[in-house]
């Protein structure tokens, strides 16, 4: 058994008997600073089978972060109904062996799937736009009601990649990314706000003598140590305050590169396993949960439009604990780590925030737009 002495220190720490509403609440705030035209990043980051899939997504008795954020938006959204007005659209996708997939393409016809094949190569592509990053060709749905984001993330799931692992009997083998775009405007003082979430559950790292890949499982875990190693690269790079950020190293970072840089808020869980013969993987990530939480952004920019003109703003910077005495909604900037449960209760993990809300939202019209 390897004994690991760690002394520093995290945001939270969340245990075996914390819940999903436990961790929901640390989380809370970051997400009103999306209908405020901030763009916020949250990952879930961890070893393979450590419980990031049950933390971002949870049961249907028990929601993780992912349904809890998005009907906290729908809320705040019904709250503000009479001096704003919002659109709220969301997209489901994975990167999976360094190549973007549409999780939102296969269409339901009667009792049959019948599935798009959007080669990454000619479609898929990641753009740098007016608005930031985006991915030029995947599938957008506006979203207003529980039930709507309940047939979407049903729908996304169903097509993600998973395999089985020594290590994890149904591994996640793709880094799954639900984003949403809040376009918002204050009817009163005619100031439009554009905000991004990306919701992001990493896929599990994983030493290859210990998971016994091969063939394809080994390859994907091949593509997932090296996307992982990218992200450690250019937190570091953020942690040093370099001149140049290497976020073209891979996919992932690229695409996120306008929500994890100096004017995004981040915010990271990190998920370990209490049993012994993981205890190397623990220390790793509790290692990196460290080099995140030395990461410093600064202000956090706001997005908007006054008067035509489309301009960034920054914003005020409050701690997490500062912000639960705060009405408005700034939360922290930086990346910082925190623990979350896993699926079974005695697992911890190093680096998370969540809450329960349950708001009400209204609306009729749909429609399925693709990003150009």
């Amino acid at each position: 058994m390897i004994k690991v002495q760690f002394l520093n220190k995290f945001d939270r720490v969340y245990g075996p008997t914390s819940g999903q509403a436990d961790i929901f609440k640390d989380t809370k705030p970051l997400i009103q600073s999306v209908m405020d035209g901030y763009n916020v990043c949250i990952f879930a980051y961890g070893q393979t089978g450590s419980g990031k899939t049950f933390t971002m997504e949870g049961s249907e008795e028990n929601r993780g972060v992912n349904f809890r954020a998005l009907t906290e938006l729908f809320r705040i959204k019904q709250q503000r109904s009479k001096d704003y007005v919002y659109k709220i659209h969301v997209s489901m996708k994975e990167i999976y062996n360094e190549k973007i997939r549409d999780l939102l393409i296969v269409e339901q016809k009667g009792n049959t799937k019948e599935s798009k094949e959007k080669d990454d190569d000619d479609v898929l592509k990641i753009m740098n736009g007016e608005r930031g990053m985006y991915v030029q060709g995947l599938t957008l749905e506006p979203v207003q009601t529980e039930e709507e984001l309940l047939k979407i993330f049903k729908r996304g799931n169903n097509n993600r990649s998973i395999g089985m692992t020594n290590m994890n009997e149904h591994s996640s083998r793709s880094h799954s990314l639900l984003s949403v775009e809040v376009e918002g405007e204050n009817l009163i003082a005619g100031i439009k706000y554009f905000g991004k979430l990306h919701l992001i559950d990493l896929a599990g790292s994983e030493r290859l003598s210990k998971s016994l890949a091969t063939g394809d499982r080994l390859e994907e875990a091949k593509a997932i140590n090296k996307s992982l190693s990218a992200l450690g690269n250019v937190i570091e790079a953020l942690q040093k305050k370099s001149n140049h950020i290497p976020y073209r190293n891979s996919k992932l970072t690229y695409l996120l590169s306008d929500s994890l840089g100096g004017h995004a808020k981040t915010l990271m869980f990190i998920n370990i396993s209490p049993n012994n013969t993981d205890a190397e993987e623990t220390n790793c990530s509790l290692q990196f949960a460290t080099r995140v939480r030395k990461v410093e952004l600064g202000q956090a920019v706001q997005s908007k439009v006054v008067g035509g003109k489309e301009g960034k703003e920054e914003g005020h910077e409050v701690t997490t604990d500062e912000s639960k005495n705060k009405s408005k909604s700034p939360t922290p900037s930086s990346t910082k780590p925190a623990p979350t449960p896993s699926k079974t209760p005695s697992a911890s993990s190093s680096t998370a925030k969540t809450t329960q809300s349950k708001p009400t939202a209204s609306g009729t019209n749909k429609t399925t737009t693709t990003r150009k």
